[in-house]
């Protein structure tokens, strides 16, 4: 941030609803010392009533170590009158909306009152706790937007925003205090990457459309309607996927057709499309229920969104791959995650129910051709041990061996007693030999974590084909492997596309091959998503989490940090 008071353009933002109480900003006035005593004791006292959240205490030693070195002097008044950089801030606070955030949390109703006493020759109390209001705020808006309102680690992600927070009092004193452009300051601590961007943009979008759509609901179905067959809800069918952008604004429906038929159906597979559904253009419950769903809460999904962006760095040092769980989709980009794609394919990941794949990020290291399957000990309880119980010949037809601990092979035939009593036990392990029916395909890429998760290619492909892909145990099945794999190698001599065919179709079983240059792999959730023409996806919330997210933000400051 050295640079950032360099960038900043001339001219401090003043803001209509300011001017409005006729604030301006004043000279400098003497302080008796009641104005630093009330800011000493709100600093220490970690509460400030005047506050929607009152309680600071996560904010408490920010606020000392902002005050404490300039004798607890007012940052943000002058002559007994808000600065510029105070009018800015607030001003900015007020349109918190606009980031995806609650202008609430930062006292957006509570400024207009405030700066109307500024004007009525405040005491020096009065201004104190003015402030410390301007100074917790916006050190909130900064925290949210940088890094989110709260810290991953809660739900047991993988995720670390520790090493990206700011110096809070570092950064309003170098950064904001005598900033001649708010605005862009402000604006720099967000993430940079286009995903975001667009992500933002798009939430304008449903938050202008959501105010447009009169919320009416499509009539409920007795049936699944098929293209051509009548059904009452065609014109305000019509009027929802037209203002959505999925129906051409220039395709006429009349308003007394009552038939389900050409333009419209194309219209539903765009939507079902949009919104992970199988686009066969037929009005099931599903899509039923996805086309009623209110415009607010397809809001509040591009929020929740954006706040897990923000849990992910700012700048990649390499060019990530990112697989987004809901979404069932891999991306890798070609640069640092702000320009262009160069990868996106399919992708299976764990079930709803019982097998989650894990959100964390970490880096790949390597790949193995023709790996083996090391069966995980609780895969080996619950699946393999039952399957021996019944057929023992299993592990035969199977293509599977079992080793010792050191991977000594103990048989690939038939299970004796011993043997299954051991397996049991877990005295003994099960892998899969390398081979086209392996489990994990032809290939896996590792990025070495503690979840024991990775990419990996199938035998069962036919499973891309289905528009919810939860299907594993936990690791990410991908699509196109081969194409993956080469890209992860494009630093390796000699490792391009033919060359990954041909070690995944006939070279050294248990082949590994290290990656010249590292990649940093993010598993992340987000049930709004906007690609990279623009459009925007929204997908179910398979494992709850948006749920989750929900009821730790309903609670308010302070969040768990």
């Amino acid at each position: 941030m050295a640079s950032l008071i360099r960038q900043l353009k001339a001219g401090a933002l003043l803001w209509p609803v300011l001017a409005a109480v006729g604030v301006v900003a004043g000279t400098a006035a003497q302080d008796s010392g009641q104005g630093s005593a009330m800011l000493r004791q709100i600093a220490e006292a970690g509460q400030l009533a005047d506050l929607r959240w009152p309680n600071f205490t996560h904010y408490r030693l920010h606020v000392r170590n902002f005050y404490e070195p300039a004798g607890y002097a007012l940052a943000w008044i002058r002559g007994g009158q808000p600065t510029p950089q105070a009018l800015s801030i607030i001003g900015i606070l007020q349109k918190a909306e606009d980031k995806g955030l609650n202008p609430e949390d930062y006292d957006a109703p509570r400024w207009l009152e405030r700066l109307a006493q500024l004007r009525q020759a405040p005491s020096e109390p009065v201004q104190a706790r003015f402030d410390a209001a301007v100074t917790l705020c916006v050190m909130r808006y900064i925290s949210d937007l940088h890094i989110g309102k709260v810290n991953p680690k809660y739900f047991n992600f993988g995720l670390d925003v520790g090493n990206k927070k700011y110096s809070l009092p570092d950064f309003l004193r170098q950064h904001l205090v005598d900033a001649t452009d708010v605005e862009t300051v402000l604006n720099l601590v967000e993430p940079r990457f286009a995903a975001y961007k667009r992500a933002q943009e798009a939430l304008r979008q449903y938050s202008s459309l959501a105010r447009q759509d009169d919320g009416e609901q499509l009539p409920v179905l007795a049936k699944t309607i098929s293209p051509g067959s009548p059904y009452a809800g065609v014109p305000r069918l019509a009027r929802l996927l037209r203002l959505l952008g999925d129906l051409p604004a220039d395709v006429q429906i009349t308003a007394d057709s009552g038939v389900y038929q050409g333009r419209l159906v194309d219209g539903v597979r765009h939507f079902q499309a949009r919104h992970g559904l199988r686009a066969d253009g037929r009005l099931d419950a599903q899509t039923l229920k996805s086309l009623n769903t209110p415009l607010r809460f397809r809001v509040r999904q591009l929020q929740l969104t954006l706040e897990r962006w923000r849990w992910l760095p700012h700048e990649f040092t390499e060019s990530p791959i990112i697989v987004n769980i809901p979404e069932f989709r891999l991306r890798a980009y070609s640069t640092d995650g702000e320009g262009d794609v160069a990868l996106d394919m399919n992708v299976i990941v764990g079930k709803a129910y019982d097998h989650k794949t894990p959100v964390f990020a970490d880096t790949m290291e390597y790949v193995v051709f023709r790996p083996y399957w090391s069966v995980t000990p609780s895969i080996q309880r619950a699946e393999i041990v039952p399957a021996i119980q019944k057929d023992r010949d299993y592990v035969s037809k199977k293509g599977f061996e079992v080793i010792t601990h050191d991977g000594e092979v103990v048989t690939s035939g038939t299970i004796s007693d011993d043997v299954l009593e051991r397996l049991r036990a877990g005295r003994l392990e099960v892998r899969q030999k390398p081979g086209p029916s392996n489990a994990l395909g032809l290939v896996k890429l590792i990025f070495p974590n503690n979840y024991n998760v990775y990419l990996h290619s199938t035998p069962e492909q036919y499973l891309f084909a289905r528009s919810r892909r939860d299907f594993s145990h936990g690791c990410v099945r991908v699509e196109r492997p081969d194409e993956l794999t080469a890209w992860v190698l494009r630093n390796n001599p000699g490792w391009d596309l033919k060359g990954v065919q041909e070690a995944m179709k006939t070279g050294k079983d248990n082949q590994r091959i290290n990656l010249a240059t590292p990649v940093p792999v993010f598993i992340v959730y987000g049930t709004a998503m906007v690609d990279e023409t623009g459009e925007v996806r929204f997908l179910d919330d398979i494992y709850g989490f948006d749920a989750d997210l929900e009821k730790v933000l309903a609670r308010g400051y302070p969040y768990p940090g």
